[in-house]
């Protein structure tokens, strides 16, 4: 049994090691290949790193600058949120610092802006959203992010777009305008492959028809840490029959696990799916 518990463990850790160099590694490539020679900014302490290494001349250089900026806040994470998880963004985090100058190249891929600001931006939300998958955060806004919905129960957009806007604004003023607006593609190409490669903190109300509620329920629990609320005395408008109307809230990444567990049930239940912009009360979310 404990033999089972320790490769579970480190199978888990193993995970969460090669997100880490799997973002370091993707994120030089992206920063070296496409946002040096196209003058584009990258969101975040990242693109903070870009300004600094900019303003300074490079004598603060942009590995030196993601690693000092993220210090105090992986400090904040081992106290305010776990252990665990600020050691392996700091893994992220240097690892990306050290991987930087090992990508660094005098090869041009291309010159255009606008490539370079698709590419670099997809590369990076692959690597944002590849180590979040793997419960590898990246520093910077994501652990600010984290410190606001665990005291306030909300999400910092209005932090993050304002913080982008300063980052921005310094990609006009030192390479023209027209570079802060290649800039903010670029940003939002990352957020959307972000999006698409982490599902976990995408909510889904599910709502499903059936007339085995207390076994739907009772599977759905034994196979997902989910709660179902079931509204009775439901009946079908065109066969009269009585049903049960049930309802849940699952991630995006949890969807395929539910649909089974339907199906495994009542293969003749009714469901739909729609997205869900915000939860309260006692919704379960994994310790980060």
């Amino acid at each position: 049994m404990l033999s089972k518990v320790d490769k579970k463990l480190d199978h888990f850790y193993y995970h969460q090691f090669m997100g880490a160099v799997l973002y370091g590694v993707i994120l030089a490539i992206a920063l070296n290949y496409f946002w040096k020679p196209g003058h584009i900014y990258s969101s975040g302490f990242t693109g903070l790193a870009q300004l600094i290494d900019t303003v300074t001349d490079g004598r603060i250089s942009v590995s030196v600058g993601i690693a000092a900026a993220n210090l105090p806040l992986l400090i904040i994470a081992a106290f305010k949120l776990s252990k665990r998880f600020a050691i392996f963004t700091a893994l992220a985090v240097i690892l990306s610092a050290l991987f930087v100058p090992v990508f660094a190249t005098k090869t041009v891929l291309t010159p255009d802006p606008l490539i370079c600001a698709i590419f670099g931006g997809g590369l990076n939300g692959m690597a944002v959203g590849t180590a979040l998958r793997c419960g590898v955060g990246t520093g910077g806004l994501d652990i600010i992010g984290m410190l606001f919905k665990l005291k306030y129960h909300t999400k910092v957009g209005s932090v993050n777009l304002a913080f982008n806007a300063l980052i921005m604004i310094g990609a006009g003023l030192t390479y023209g305008w027209q570079y802060a607006l290649y800039s903010i593609i670029g940003v939002v190409v990352s957020a959307h492959f972000i999006d698409v490669f982490y599902k976990q903190q995408q909510q889904v109300q599910e709502m499903i028809v059936t007339d085995r509620p207390e076994e739907m329920c009772e599977h759905i629990q034994r196979k997902m840490r989910r709660g179902v609320t079931i509204i009775d005395a439901a009946h079908g408008g065109y066969t009269g029959k009585n049903k049960s109307v049930l309802l849940t809230v699952v991630t995006q990444h949890e969807l395929p696990d539910l649909r089974e567990a339907i199906h495994e049930v009542d293969k003749h239940a009714f469901y739909s799916e729609s997205k869900v912009e915000h939860t309260g009360g006692r919704f379960f979310e994994p310790e980060p």
